[in-house]
């Protein structure tokens, strides 16, 4: 029989067991968040600003996800140039996977997917500010194993409005991920950094060089 297992509720063990999952500590699995990203200029860093004002004034309430995706995601995404070709963006797109051994599926909804045709680049699940990254993370990861291009590794960026998070997949022979450092829109200019990482995550799908 088969199992269907929803997305919210999967975890790094149940990845592992289901799929061979593996945690990847090789400095260099993961270079691309630290390796030639990309200057802002004073116009966006003024943007970024602007969003991290705008979080301070409405984080004294409780920012639910719309509110998180609104505010905070959907700025840093027009900042990176992802609502510009060569990307398309979906929202609430259906995935699935399944485990071959066991049968069982895991199902569930990519908040936001930011891809070329045939090929995905990012895909973002946001969270409640008050939610830990960690508890999007293992979600991420089920999403970019569904990314249907084998080949080529899948990006995650995990955000909960106040702290972010990039993953990568590599899925050819033994799968394997591995996490960015955790930027914070507290802590100085991480801002400037996020949409650095992103923008340059966008220009090396965009040289189809990744």
């Amino acid at each position: 029989m088969v199992q269907t297992i929803p997305a919210t509720d999967i975890d790094l063990a149940q990845l592992s067991n289901l799929f061979g999952l593996e945690r990847s500590d090789d400095p260099q699995f993961f270079r691309e968040w630290q390796e030639s990203v990309p200057e802002l200029n004073n116009a966006e860093k003024q943007a970024l600003d602007d969003v991290k004002a705008d979080y301070w004034h409405l984080s004294r309430y409780t920012m639910l996800e719309p509110i998180v995706k609104l505010v905070i995601l959907g700025p840093l995404l027009r900042l990176a140039g992802f609502y510009r070709s060569p990307f398309y963006l979906k929202a609430e797109e259906v995935v699935e996977i399944v485990s071959e051994d066991s049968g069982t599926v895991i199902r569930g909804r990519i908040d936001i997917l930011v891809f070329k045709p045939q090929f995905w680049i990012v895909a973002i699940e946001a969270k409640k500010a008050a939610y830990s990254l960690e508890v999007g993370i293992p979600q991420a990861l089920t999403y970019m194993m569904a990314n249907p291009e084998a080949t080529k590794p899948a990006f995650g960026f995990v955000t909960n409005g106040s702290e972010f998070i990039f993953l990568k997949l590599n899925k050819q022979e033994q799968p394997r991920y591995a996490e960015s450092d955790l930027f914070s829109i507290k802590r100085g200019n991480d801002l400037y950094a996020v949409v650095s990482i992103l923008k340059h995550l966008g220009r090396l799908a965009g040289e189809s060089s990744i």
